[in-house]
């Protein structure tokens, strides 16, 4: 499944690598919620395509109707993960592809045909950038830690979600070297996993932004929890809180208050 699972996400990486430089019509799922001609096509492509080589797996994608899919033996797609950096030309976006196993997780796979770079990981055989070992960050204090987080969607709308947002990063920014927004949970997830980051917190994602980095920085060694501390549901929890593991601890004191 491995090698043909990264050969379909590759060619449906030109799809999206053609967009990025070409001209985009834009429409608008909700206030900031962007969705593009482009989004669409790698998600049928995707679809197409694992529908034919791995019948075992039903899918879960960010652009289809997924209410009868029930979450089980399933391949969790992000089309276009990033898609406001899609639309303006900043390189952080990716397709992310997450499979499940008895909701268990299997593989994950990140893809940043912009870049070029490729995050894999398989349960048990550890996490890799085009075929590079993974590993997090070793450092253990949260004021010498550069973190990452997200702005939801929602906080164009919801002022209750834009004023936790802003009491977090009010308590989190004197107690960390800094702090990052590059606009795509899925290569957050992945730079916590190579060390770029140490830790990465954020509101209100679906299990398409996660469900493939959450495998690669299990695998790079990272601890991924809600924000009470808890193992994380993506299909349920507000907040994720991705780290080193070192640091995990120490950031959830700033942010579950």
């Amino acid at each position: 499944m491995q090698k043909k699972l990264i050969k379909i996400i590759k060619r449906a990486g030109k799809i999206l690598k053609k967009g990025f430089y070409s001209n985009k019509s834009v429409s608008f799922k909700a206030k900031k919620d962007l969705v593009t001609k482009y989004d669409i096509a790698v998600e049928n492509y995707l679809k197409k395509e694992f529908s034919k080589y791995f019948k075992e797996f039903n899918i879960i994608a960010e652009e289809s109707d997924n209410s009868n899919i029930e979450f089980n033996n399933s391949i969790i797609i992000d089309p276009i993960d990033g898609t406001t950096n899609f639309v303006n030309g900043v390189p952080h976006t990716a397709i992310s592809v997450g499979v499940y196993k008895d909701k268990k997780p299997y593989i994950g796979v990140v893809y940043n045909p912009i870049l070029d770079e490729l995050y894999f990981a398989k349960v048990g055989k550890g996490a890799f950038i085009n075929g590079e070992k993974l590993k997090v960050s070793k450092e253990k204090i949260l004021q010498k830690s550069l973190l990452a987080t997200g702005f939801p969607y929602s906080s164009g709308t919801n002022n209750e979600d834009l004023k936790d947002v802003l009491i977090k990063i009010e308590n989190i920014l004197p107690h960390c070297q800094d702090l990052r927004r590059l606009g795509s949970a899925s290569i957050d997830l992945c730079f916590v996993s190579k060390g770029v980051f140490e830790g990465y917190y954020e509101m209100n994602l679906k299990p398409w932004d996660v469900a493939a980095g959450i495998i690669i920085l299990s695998e790079a060694g990272g601890k991924i929890s809600n924000i009470e501390g808890n193992s994380f549901d993506m299909f349920k929890d507000k907040y994720i809180v991705a780290t080193n593991g070192k640091i995990h601890d120490e950031l959830l004191s700033k942010l579950d208050i």
